[in-house]
Formats: C-alpha cells, sequence, structure tokens
C-alpha cells in the first residue's frame, strides 16, 4: 500500500512540474559556429527570447555559439536536415555546395550596396524557401553581414596592386575574385586565420568588419579597404518534422518571431558595419576606401565570374538575378 502511494505521490509530482510556469514542454538546441560576441550569434539568442515569451515557454530554443555542437558551416543543411541539431544558423554561400543556388548571394560585385543587398534577398526569398523545404527545412529568417571588404598588410589603390597576395576568403566566390587579380586564395577555417596571419601564411583576408572585430585584425594587419566586394547573409534554418511537430499557434509564433528578427537585423547591418569599424579604426587599422576608378576595375575584373557561374546555375538563378536587375533599374 506504501509502495502505491508513494508512485501515485511521485506520478502526481511530475504533472505538477510538468505544468509549472516556466517549463517548457519542447526543448530546441539551435548551433550556431560564430562567437558569442558575434551579431549573429547575439541575433539569434534575441529570437530565441522572442520565441519563448511568445509561446509562453512552450518553446525553448538553447543557443550553443562558437561551433560548440560540432558542426561546421558547409556541413549544416545536410546536420539541419538529418535532424542532427533542429535548428541551426549557417551561411547562405557556406552551404552553397549542397544547393547551388544559394551561391547567388556572393556573386561578386552582383549588388552594390545595403539596399541592393535587401533588394537580392527579397527577390530570392521564395526560390531560397523552395530550395530549403527540398533539404527538409524552413527558413524562419535572413540576415545579414555588412559587406566584405579586403584586409590586407600593404595598402591597395589598384587592381595590380591585388597580384600576389596571399588571401583567405570564405567561400568559392570569394576565392575567384582572389584569382581573378592574380592572388592565391586559402580556404581555411576561421578558428586559423589569426595564426596563418601572423606566421605569414596569408598576408589578407576577405571578410566584414565584425569578423574583423573577431579576429582582433589589427594585431596582424594594417590596412581595410571597404569594397562589397559580396554582401554574404546567414540563414536560420529549422528542421520540417521538428517543426511540424509543434501545434499551429506556437508554428505561427515561431513564424512571426523569425519576421521580426530579420526586419530588426537588416535595419541595424549599417550601425553593426560602422561600429565594428571604428573598433578596428581605435586600435590601429587604417581603412581606405576604394576608387571609383578601382571598383570599375574589379567589376570588370570579376565580369566572367558572374557571367560563368550564371551559365550553369540552375534555371531559378537566372530567374533571380534578372528579377533583381529590373527592380534594380540596371
Amino acid at each position: 500500500m506504501k509502495k502505491m502511494l508513494s508512485m501515485t505521490l511521485a506520478v502526481l509530482v511530475l504533472i505538477v512540474l510538468a505544468a509549472a510556469p516556466g517549463s517548457a514542454k519542447t526543448t530546441w538546441n539551435a548551433n550556431s559556429v560564430w562567437p558569442p560576441n558575434n551579431h549573429q550569434t547575439i541575433g539569434l539568442e534575441e529570437f530565441a527570447a522572442k520565441v519563448k515569451t511568445a509561446t509562453n515557454g512552450e518553446l525553448e530554443i538553447q543557443v550553443s555559439a562558437g561551433g560548440a555542437l560540432g558542426y561546421k558551416g558547409p556541413e549544416l543543411l545536410k546536420a539541419v536536415r538529418d535532424g542532427l541539431v533542429p535548428l541551426s544558423d549557417m551561411l547562405v554561400s557556406g552551404v552553397a555546395g549542397d544547393e547551388k543556388i544559394f551561391n547567388i548571394v556572393t556573386l561578386p560585385f552582383l549588388v552594390l550596396d545595403f539596399q541592393e543587398a535587401k533588394l537580392l534577398n527579397d527577390t530570392a526569398r521564395p526560390y531560397f524557401d523552395k530550395a530549403a523545404e527540398k533539404w527538409g527545412q524552413k527558413i524562419l529568417y535572413i540576415a545579414p553581414w555588412p559587406g566584405a571588404g579586403l584586409w590586407t598588410k600593404r595598402q591597395i589603390a589598384a587592381v595590380e596592386d591585388m597580384k600576389g597576395l596571399k588571401t583567405r576568403t570564405y567561400d568559392k566566390n570569394g576565392a575567384l575574385v582572389v584569382e581573378a587579380t592574380g592572388g592565391t586564395p586559402y580556404a581555411l577555417p576561421f578558428s586559423e586565420v589569426y595564426s596563418s596571419l601572423a606566421t605569414g601564411l596569408i598576408d589578407s583576408v576577405i571578410t566584414s568588419t565584425p569578423t574583423g572585430v573577431d579576429g582582433k585584425f589589427w594585431e596582424v594587419l594594417k590596412y581595410y579597404h571597404p569594397m562589397n566586394i559580396t554582401v554574404a547573409t546567414d540563414m536560420v534554418n529549422v528542421n520540417l518534422k521538428a517543426f511540424n511537430k509543434l501545434d499551429k499557434a506556437t508554428q505561427d509564433a515561431l513564424v512571426k518571431a523569425g519576421q521580426e528578427m530579420e526586419a530588426a537585423m537588416w535595419a541595424k547591418v549599417v550601425e553593426i558595419d560602422k561600429e565594428k569599424e571604428a573598433i578596428c579604426n581605435k586600435n590601429g587599422i587604417e581603412t581606405v576606401p576604394a576608387s571609383k576608378e578601382l571598383l570599375k576595375s574589379l567589376s570588370t575584373v570579376t565580369e566572367g565570374i558572374r557571367a560563368e557561374w550564371l551559365k550553369d546555375a540552375p534555371p531559378d538563378a537566372r530567374k533571380i538575378v534578372d528579377e533583381f536587375l529590373k527592380k534594380a533599374q540596371r
């Protein structure tokens, strides 16, 4: 009798705990490969907080930053598809090895500024949604990076000055830009960039200002040349099976939080860019604005990269470019 009473009490305690305020009925791990203080990770944390509030704790997302879960950027489409992690952010162009259409984001000099980057994102979004669904996932939001510039040990004033550079790039398109200007691209993990610069394995990096701060480039480099070579984006994706297990109200709250987060991240990007550049300048990096002549030369030099990619790209890619150029009036 005592044993039965104890079991009954234990069951009651579990029921009470499960119904207690603040206890999440569903908990997801969220993967981020970026450091904790990176704006993409901070955005993902804000998104998780929005979801928890909107669902009254019914869905709790626990963010693991800095690649702590062990997944690398290029494999994240597969990791989310296979349910190894229910939710992850990922560099859009970084997973283009598995889904070619995602490479369109970083076609060099396709977009000229943040406004055009947003226009390209909005144009591409329906096609990206279709591609993500094919991979068993749903895009909750897409957030931008500031435009990628060139960080160097010596000053660059003309395309000819880029010849011979040993440059770390973050995707294939960046590597093609380096090759087109007479340099050698290096596809190094971010964790190896600082030591590679310090030892002379590389002497330059194509990336944005937040990465310049994360990498403490002022200790190993001298100049930053803002060029908007590409304007990369991150997408935060959820496994469709995990999403479909949620009730309708929770799904709607998750989608709405994603829409709010996307709007907020695009609104902040220019401010973030200036803030991170100022940190680099304060610590000794000199910003050298690219001249109109240099930007025009770079656009000409990389024209073949854009044309070659589109030649073999999926049909939807051509539609995106045509729609984008029409909207951009060029």
